[in-house]
């Protein structure tokens, strides 16, 4: 049979009318999450490393890492001026100290550190940037910062800048971290927090005994050198 553009016969009431199916309708009965961890929840954790790889603290970041949250964070860790490192090496730590400036905070801050960039990242800064070259660069040549940066000698005997310790030790952690980036993305909070202390634990202790038994050979060769006895 023939049909008629916009023809509705009565025995097809429904026709040109789209049909409300039930999975389509608005769920308005949304049962409550056991939970609310996922990816977009917590931005990031944050970790404050010696310069050996040995983790002091760690703790998530919520929506952002951004400066305020750092200093937060830094000021949590270390209350007490004569507890705080000479150096704080940080990725972003020329808007850390812009940020420390604007705010304030410097004036407790300047007493007792200085902020530099890990040298990972020092050399995406952009050059003319006079606050970042001057004050946050983690190998100044000039003799400015004898702590970060001393003279040594290669097997040729050639004099070069060394820097004094390393600034990479939270992205090595990161980079090791990373790679149980896929199982921490489905743990709850709980889980989540007592594996990552967990791993931080693990990896600390394996740096102290790494640590341990390079003093032991530097301990066990002083002593063939002085007695000969080994």
């Amino acid at each position: 049979m023939l049909r008629k553009p916009a023809e509705n016969p009565p025995w097809n009431k429904n026709r040109g009318r789209r049909v409300q199916q039930s999975h389509d309708e608005s769920d308005t009965n949304i049962p409550k999450k056991s939970h609310y961890f996922s990816a977009s929840h917590y931005y990031c954790v944050e970790t404050i490393c010696a310069p050996c790889g040995a983790v002091i603290a760690w703790t998530k970041f919520v929506k952002s890492e951004s400066t305020t949250n750092i200093l937060k964070f830094l000021e949590d860790v270390f209350p007490d001026e004569e507890l705080r490192p000479d150096y704080i090496c940080i990725d972003k730590a020329c808007k850390l100290l812009r940020t420390a400036v604007a705010n304030g905070s410097w004036v407790d801050w300047f007493k007792s550190s200085r902020f530099v960039v890990d040298g990972y990242h020092y050399t995406n800064h952009h050059s003319d940037d006079y606050l970042c070259r001057k004050w946050c660069n983690p190998a100044p040549q000039d003799g400015s910062a004898p702590n970060l940066v001393y003279i040594a000698q290669d097997r040729n005997g050639e004099r070069y800048h060394k820097r004094a310790f390393n600034t990479q030790a939270c992205e090595q952690l990161n980079s090791w971290l990373g790679g149980f980036e896929s199982i921490m993305k489905c743990m709850t909070p709980s889980n989540f927090n007592w594996f990552i202390h967990s791993m931080i634990f693990y990896h600390t202790q394996q740096v102290i005994k790494w640590q341990n038994s390079q003093n032991f050979s530097i301990i066990s060769e002083d002593f063939e050198h002085d007695d000969g006895l080994l």
